[in-house]
């Protein structure tokens, strides 16, 4: 076809792109507003608060339940509604409709008086409060567990530290070498990153400093998201999708102050996880002492938990049954949006559906 024969088809295709970024109002507007209905939509109740944790236990959706309850522990850094991204798009709306008795931690946001808050806090105290009465609220005497991101490594360490009555693990972009993480170990750097200045100063590290950290991975991306959206701009799936994702990503949290100075001196530092010499109010988190089975599905384009940070974990545990799965994606990708409904939730609920009864 000549250049003069295709430029009316060009023109039409111009026009008609600016037409639907105008009728979607600057491109998705509509899905970004601050109380957005949209996100977290899953009916649910919540059956225990303590402090700014809330456990949430989800509204079954078919006849049969299957009988062993999932408890979904979430990250401290970002706020859980990835996991419930949006109806259609939903990772807890998909594993109830598979019939999984679901039940989910949301850290909440700390306040100024929980920046005293430790990982014992969370791995020996809340998790295993929160495992108790997902138990009793069941009816049950054993549960699995799904971790994701850091919620993994909490995981890793409740299990590490317990006899508990875990049947089965499912961790999904979990850090276990911190010195493995990209950027993050070189800004982290011991001799440069002074975090007992920043903790002592502010209390709980503010969200904005999560978000500076997290942005600067990728130092284009608030520059060239506009231009993905504009490629699929007549996808309003995709451009929802991709909107709500962007929106989570900037919705970032606090993280407790005493938490991320041990995060920092424990697992940064001493790379304290991996080597087996972490110890939690006295406890070593012994990975090599859990032994039920285990799935570990990392993203192959993850810029957060690069993929050398989470697959030394299945080397670490003791399990004799471990799968591990890497997916295409990247880190809120594999759990959230199209690219998850086609690959990961699929296989979640193939590894999950024989362990659940």
């Amino acid at each position: 076809m000549s250049a003069a024969a295709s430029t009316p088809d060009i023109a039409q295709q111009v026009q008609t792109t600016v037409e639907a970024v105008l009728r979607r109002g600057l491109v998705g507007l509509e899905y970004i507003s601050l109380d957005d209905p949209q996100v977290g939509a899953t009916p649910r109740d919540t059956i225990h608060a303590r402090g700014p944790m809330k456990l949430y236990h989800y509204h079954a959706q078919t006849d049969e339940v299957y009988r062993i309850p999932l408890l979904v522990i979430t990250s401290l850094v970002s706020k859980p509604y990835i996991l419930d991204l949006t109806p259609g798009q939903s990772m807890m709306e998909f594993l109830v409709r598979q019939g999984y008795d679901v039940y989910l931690i949301d850290w909440g946001l700390p306040r100024e008086e929980d920046r005293g808050l430790r990982l014992e806090d969370y791995a020996l105290s809340f998790i295993p409060d929160c495992v108790e009465r997902v138990l009793a609220d069941s009816g049950e005497s054993d549960l699995n567990l799904l971790g994701y991101c850091v919620g993994g490594s909490l995981t890793l360490m409740y299990a590490g530290t317990h006899d508990s009555p875990v049947r089965n693990i499912a961790c999904l972009t979990t850090p276990v070498d911190f010195q493995q993480m990209g950027l993050f170990s070189q800004w982290t750097d011991q001799r440069y990153f002074d975090v007992d200045r920043i903790v002592d100063t502010l209390g709980n590290v503010p969200g904005e400093i999560m978000l500076s950290a997290f942005d600067m991975l990728r130092p284009t991306g608030r520059l060239t998201s506009p231009i993905q959206v504009l490629d699929r701009i007549r996808d309003d799936r995709y451009v929802k999708s991709f909107m709500l994702v962007d929106r989570w990503a900037a919705d970032q949290i606090p993280f407790a102050g005493e938490a991320f100075r041990q995060m920092i001196k424990e697992l940064y530092w001493k790379n304290a996880l991996l080597e087996g010499t972490l110890e939690l109010d006295g406890r070593r988190v012994d990975l090599s002492a859990i032994r039920v089975p285990m799935i570990h599905a990392m993203a192959q384009h993850d810029h957060i938990v690069p993929h050398a940070a989470a697959r030394p974990m299945l080397e670490r545990v003791g399990s004799e049954e471990k799968e591990e799965v890497i997916l295409r994606g990247g880190h809120a990708s594999l759990v959230a949006g199209g690219n998850a409904m086609y690959r990961l939730w699929p296989k979640l609920d193939q590894w999950l559906s024989v362990r659940s009864i």
